[in-house]
């Protein structure tokens, strides 16, 4: 894990008057272990595959200690499922994009986005303080082949794919 993040976590765990416990650490090694967007879920399956000893109720009172410690970032993703997002420290204003066929997520970056929510944000009286932006899209590689290697991949891993609108 990055020494920034166990600084912050630290700081924060202090402030709160919490402990550190084996279990807790083991949660936050595996949320962080990955620079992937991830489900509650995804992440108690990941820490049960190391430790059978944490309970699903310990991921997600863990998961919101790192929400309030802002070292996660709760996203929508569609779904109506919550998804974490464990970079947006080192990328503030990423950007998502959502395949709806075949759930694909891709982070992104434009400057331009970031240079229109600056002026709107001013121009409406307000300080902008971060961005994000979700853009659902069809998958391309679907349409013009007729198949997908991440629509294949998700269907084999039992993957719950998004539902079309």
């Amino acid at each position: 894990m990055d020494v920034g993040i166990q600084g912050r976590l630290d700081d924060f765990i202090r402030r709160k008057g919490l402990r550190r416990t084996g279990q807790r650490e083991k949660i936050i090694k595996s949320a962080f272990s990955k620079d992937e967007h991830f489900t509650a879920e995804e992440l108690f399956d990941r820490v049960r595959k190391s430790s059978s000893d944490i309970s699903r109720a310990t991921v997600y009172r863990t998961l919101g200690l790192l929400v309030e410690a802002e070292l996660l970032r709760e996203i929508d993703l569609g779904d109506n499922q919550t998804t974490y997002d464990p970079n947006f420290l080192d990328k503030p204003s990423h950007n998502h994009l959502v395949c709806i066929d075949c759930g694909r997520v891709v982070e992104f970056e434009d400057a331009h986005i970031d240079l229109l929510n600056d002026c709107v944000t001013r121009r409406l009286g307000f300080k902008p303080l971060r961005q994000t932006l979700k853009i659902e899209a069809n998958c391309e590689q679907l349409r013009l082949n007729g198949r997908c290697p991440n629509l294949i991949a998700a269907r084999l891993s039992g993957k719950r794919l998004r539902k079309k609108r």
